[in-house]
C-alpha cells in the first residue's frame, strides 16, 4: 500500500528522513540552518573589520597626540617653537617682569575688563609654574604663526610684550591673550601637564 503523503519516509537508522535526529538530539535541518547563520556571521565580520580598522587611529596618529618637552635648556625671557599635532606650539619662560605684566591686568578690574577674551595668567598656566606659558601658536584670526617664540624675534613681539602676527596686526600679550588687532581668541592653551621639575608632556 501506498504511504500516505506529508509523513516521513523511515530510515534505515530508525529515524525520518529530513526530521531524522543527530546524536545530540538536534534535527539535520536545524544544524544545517545554524551553520548557515554561522558562517554568515563570520563572513560579515570579514566584511566588516577591516572598514571599522580603517577608521581607528593609525599609529603615526598615535604617536603625534602627545609630546614631551624638555624645558631645562630654555632661559628666562626665552621661547621656544615645537611642533604638536603638526601644528606650531610655543614654550616660554616668562620673566618675573613678564609675569607681573600680565598679572597687573588681572588685578586692574577696569583693564581686564577690557579684554577681548577675558583669562588671568593663573587660568592660562599651571599653580607654581606661573612662569611657563605654553600655547599653540596659531593666530585665532587666520591661522598664521606670529613672531616671537623663534630665534632673534624678541624684538617683535609686539605693544604689549607677548606675541605679534604680522598678517594682519593681532597682538598679543604676555599672557598670549589678544590686545589689539583682528583675532577673536587668545592662543590655544593646549591640554598638559608637568611630569617633572623640568618636563612637561603635551596632550
Amino acid at each position: 500500500m501506498a504511504q500516505d503523503a506529508g509523513i516521513d519516509t523511515p530510515t534505515a537508522d530508525g529515524g525520518s528522513g529530513d526530521g531524522a535526529l543527530d546524536g545530540g538530539g538536534v534535527r539535520r535541518r536545524d544544524f544545517i540552518n545554524i551553520a548557515a547563520v554561522s558562517a554568515a556571521g563570520v563572513g560579515g565580520l570579514a566584511v566588516l573589520y577591516p572598514l571599522i580598522s580603517q577608521m581607528a587611529p593609525s599609529a603615526d596618529v598615535l604617536a603625534e597626540s602627545s609630546t614631551e618637552i624638555d624645558l631645562a635648556a630654555i632661559q628666562p625671557g626665552q621661547a621656544i617653537k615645537a611642533l604638536f599635532r603638526k601644528q606650531p606650539l610655543f614654550v616660554r619662560n616668562l620673566t618675573a617682569e613678564e609675569v607681573k605684566k600680565a598679572t597687573d591686568v588681572d588685578n586692574n578690574a577696569s583693564e581686564f575688563s577690557t579684554l577681548r577674551d577675558p583669562a588671568t595668567l593663573a587660568e592660562r598656566t599651571k599653580p607654581g609654574k606661573q612662569n611657563w606659558l605654553i600655547t599653540m601658536g596659531v593666530c585665532t584670526h587666520l591661522g598664521c604663526v606670529p613672531l616671537g617664540a623663534g630665534p632673534g624675534e624678541e624684538m617683535s613681539r609686539g605693544a604689549f610684550g607677548g606675541y605679534f602676527c604680522p598678517c594682519h596686526g593681532s597682538t598679543y600679550d604676555t599672557a598670549a591673550r589678544i590686545r589689539k588687532g583682528p583675532a577673536p581668541r587668545n592662543l590655544e592653551v593646549p591640554p598638559y601637564e608637568f611630569t617633572s621639575d623640568t618636563i612637561v608632556k603635551i596632550g
